[in-house]
């Protein structure tokens, strides 16, 4: 049996559940046909919906039809309640678009078309009310080419030759059978419709029943099953609670099955499933067990949430529609309003439209929605739920903010005994592209678990800009730099650094702030165009007259949600009923009077003590805070900005004659000084090197305490020389072991000459039960660090316990481990320094082989007397 999960959406007004009423009476599951206008129908369950005579909530209903059951998730469809609609997106196998014939394509059909797309979604259309006059089946063919798509088919008469003649033109695959065959079969058609390659559509009037059947008879025909994996996945798309407060958690199985009983998780969790129910209506069987399509709800869950993805299924919703209205709860004097907080968060729960805040400085609850209509159903709700009345004051639009310019954000975190820094990159991105993270930083510079934390941290946090406090969007943040310590490094140290970074970058940034817009449709008598223009232009919003027919006229445009979210009341007046007015987010755009916002929410971002845009460093033992305009002169890492690197050709630049991430020696003392020795008064007295290409790769002049005369190691930081050194590092691409060997065989040949002990440590901390291994290759000392020691690690311990009987120097281009081998009193030596040593050892080695050739090569005139040399002569003459 083919097993659909088939969503149902419309403008509000269209006919949607209507035909969800004719499905299900055609398909036996109802005896009789219920209305919305006599609050009957079997999909509206809930009193509210029942009272407006509108759909709030979606809920679904099972029924079979031959060999096909379907399951109908029917969602809202007005606009206030979009995000419900959305979220029951991600468990759909296909969708049915319903559109009002009388009124042809409206505001939110774009929307919901626009959504259908993003979700990449197959769609049938049920074009409804062809009754009607306005109604005219090739007009409105027409319309749906040109404003959805060239690929909606009109599948009224299938089967001829003028039907194949059209479906071949929206696939180059059909076009080449039905050039071939001079047919299409159905496989292929499914296949095509499936892949979103054709849009089939269909007309009728769904009171009349009119359509209806072919149109049942379509989806059967022309849809196929999909297929599931082995190993049980689930997709979360609502949270809802049932008569008797039980938590129910809605899914559709993705893969495998799942039982009662079954322990499931998200990879944080595991909760056990108690029971599982498949709803139809307002009614539900109970069943032991579900397999792959269906969709149920169960309880036992209390962590699960909407969006979330268990088992094998990956989190991967985000959804594209947002709540544009903030208000604050007006609560009751007797009630407290952190005893309401958690009850509304309760309902949030359910209602993932709805954001629920809390204002700690004001001590307030605000909410989040998408329109007013919203706001009525939730206060019915609370009223209902929890017995209290609730009110709301008149309420803002949500701002948002972003940046104009790029910029460098640092931050610093270095109370006693922590350690942390971060840079990032902070870009403006296209409008309406949100939030995205980047790295660019390598793991020379940074390792991976530390720059996965750091993008980790990024990702929980809503940031917040630094005009209104408002949250932050359309905006690249690239980690670009850090630096961590390996001893004095937490966690939570990074977590600090990195907001304070975004913040530091913020506050450095042209910062811009955005308001959300309406996209619209006005319907007005054609008379009174003239006054709906001058408001439009009043209203700072743009338009243009998109159609007249007959008397009336259509504008369309948009304006700024908060001029144009009580103009309707404005155009009841003036067109005395006749004007109808129709809204859809169409997203954030420049605010058209942000001095005034920004002045009227009066927000300090130098006060906001959850936020802090400056940094902690750390001097005489204690930390002390750097205010945002100063971090960048206290801080331990190189801008990446002022370096010279496009954010493009950063990655080349490091590969380039100098690839180091060298630290001088005046900036490892200072950082010194500021740090271990800053509460004793003691300066280091540690060998200092020019770089190398200053000194010409001479032997390094010291100042300060001068060396003893003890035996010398040399350390190598084995993986950070290989990727520091162009030709160790390509080689590496195509085999590490390879690269090892070169580095080693080029270290043999140094230590021949140089009389010095040569140590190469490797990393093997992620070997799992790997312990520390010695060995001996050629005239050096190779080690492999056992698991959970790092190279730098096991270098700071040797450095530690053997500085006082050996001469040491490191050779490695970890600036943090700098800092630390410097402490311990040790020399250092940089990537870059180590390779023309061992590239000037090397060819001191060849030319003297060559002095040597040439002063033992043996010549016959040597060998032989001054008269046998006379008498040679004079036989060549």
């Amino acid at each position: 049996m083919k097993n659909l999960v088939i969503g149902i959406l419309a403008h509000v007004d269209a006919g949607k559940t209507t035909l969800s009423e004719s499905l299900l009476y055609l398909s036996g599951k109802i005896r009789k046909l219920g209305r919305v206008d006599n609050k009957d129908a079997y999909l509206d369950t809930y009193e509210l919906e029942r009272a407006r005579g509108i759909t709030i909530f979606s809920k679904q209903a099972v029924f079979r039809i031959g060999d096909l059951q379907v399951t109908l998730l029917d969602t809202p469809g007005h606009v206030d309640f979009s995000t419900e609609m959305e979220r029951t997106l991600q468990v759909l196998d296909y969708a049915i678009l319903v559109i009002n014939g009388s009124e042809g394509i409206q505001g939110h059909t774009k929307t919901l078309w626009r959504l259908l797309d993003i979700y990449q979604i197959p769609v049938f259309l049920f074009i409804n009310k062809m009754d009607q006059n306005r109604a005219e089946r090739e007009e409105l063919m027409a319309e749906l080419k040109k404003q959805l798509s060239d690929r909606c088919m009109d599948f009224g008469q299938t089967d001829t030759e003028h039907f194949f003649d059209q479906l071949a033109m929206c696939d180059e695959g059909l076009m080449e059978t039905f050039l071939e065959k001079g047919r299409i079969e159905n496989s292929q058609i499914q296949k095509a419709v499936k892949m979103r390659r054709v849009f089939p559509c269909f007309f009728g009037s769904v009171l009349k029943l009119d359509g209806v059947e072919e149109f049942l008879n379509g989806i059967g025909k022309y849809t196929e099953a999909p297929s599931y994996p082995k190993n049980f996945g689930a997709r979360v798309f609502k949270i809802s609670r049932d008569e008797k407060g039980n938590r129910m958690t809605h899914m559709k199985i993705t893969g495998g099955r799942l039982k009662v009983r079954d322990i499931v998780s998200n990879g944080d969790w595991e909760e056990k499933v108690t029971q599982i129910r498949i709803y139809s209506g307002q009614k539900y069987e109970a069943v032991n067990e579900v397999k792959a399509g269906t969709v149920c709800a169960v309880t036992g869950l209390t962590r699960a949430r909407s969006g979330e993805g268990l088992g094998e299924e990956r989190n991967i919703y985000s959804p594209v529609l947002e709540p544009v209205l903030s208000y604050r709860v007006v609560l009751p004097e007797d009630c407290d309003p952190r005893v309401m907080l958690p009850k509304l968060r309760e309902v949030e729960e359910e209602e993932p439209e709805l954001r629920i805040l809390w204002n700690e400085q004001l001590k307030e609850i605000q909410v989040r929605i998408m329109g007013e209509v919203q706001l009525e159903i939730l206060q019915s709700m609370i009223k209902d739920r929890f017995g209290i009345d609730v009110s709301f004051d008149s309420g803002r639009v949500v701002y948002k903010e972003t940046i104009a310019n790029t910029v460098e954000g640092v931050g610093h975190f270095e109370p006693l005994r922590h350690y942390a820094e971060v840079h990032l990159l902070l870009e403006p991105a296209a409008r309406g592209s949100g939030l995205e993270f980047a790295v660019d930083c390598s793991d020379d510079v940074l390792a991976r678990n530390w720059k996965n934390l750091i993008l980790s941290h990024l990702k929980e946090k809503v940031h917040i800009g630094v005009l209104t406090g408002s949250p932050v969007t359309d905006m690249k943040i690239t980690l670009v730099s850090g630096r961590a310590h390996n001893k004095h490094t937490e966690g939570g140290d990074f977590r600090e650094a990195t907001y304070r970074a975004v913040r530091q970058g913020l506050k450095e940034a042209e910062s811009i702030l955005l308001e959300p817009y309406y996209d619209f449709q006005l319907e007005i008598p054609e008379k009174m165009v003239g006054r709906a223009i001058s408001d439009i232009e009043r209203l700072h919003g743009t338009c243009r007259i998109s159609q007249v027919s007959g008397d009336m006229a259509v504008i369309s445009g948009s304006a700024p949600v908060s001029t144009l979210q009580n103009y309707q009341k404005e155009v009841t007046a003036y067109t005395r009923g006749q004007g109808r007015l129709f809204c859809t987010l169409k997203g954030y755009d420049v605010c058209h009077n942000a001095e005034e916002v920004i002045a009227a929410i009066g927000y300090d971002s130098e006060k906001d003590a959850e936020n802090p845009t400056g940094s902690i460093f750390c001097a005489n033992g204690a930390g002390f805070a750097v205010s945002w305009d100063k971090v960048k002169e206290y801080m331990h890492v190189e801008s990446w900005l002022k370096q010279g690197k496009s954010h493009e050709n950063a990655k080349d630049e490091k590969n380039r004659a100098n690839p180091d991430k060298w630290i001088t020696p005046d900036e490892v003392d200072r950082i010194f000084e500021k740090t271990f020795f800053a509460n004793q008064g003691r300066k280091t007295y540690l060998q200092k090197r020019r770089p190398a290409a200053e000194e010409n790769y001479s032997r390094d002049v010291y100042v300060g305490k001068p060396r003893e005369d003890k035996e010398e190691y040399l350390l190598v930081d084995g993986y950070n020389i290989i990727f520091a050194w162009p030709e160790l590092k390509d080689l590496a691409k195509e085999n590490m072991d390879s690269a090892k060997s070169r580095l080693l065989h080029y270290l043999s040949k140094y230590k021949s000459v140089e009389n010095i002990n040569v140590i190469v440590v490797f990393d093997a901390y992620r070997v799992q039960g790997h312990p520390e291994e010695v060995i001996e290759y050629d005239n050096l000392i190779v080690v492999y660090t056992r698991e959970a020691q790092t190279a730098d690690q096991y270098i700071e311990k040797f450095a530690h316990v053997n500085k006082g009987k050996y001469n040491i120097t490191v050779a490695t281009s970890d600036g943090l481990q700098q800092v630390i081998i410097r402490g311990e009193g040790c020399a250092l030596m940089s990537a870059s320094e180590l390779r023309e040593k061992v590239k000037m050892t090397n060819e001191g080695i060849i030319n003297a082989f060559r002095e040597k050739q040439a002063v033992d090569r043996n010549y016959l005139g040597d060998a032989i007397s001054d008269e046998a040399k006379r008498r040679m002569q004079k036989l060549v003459d």
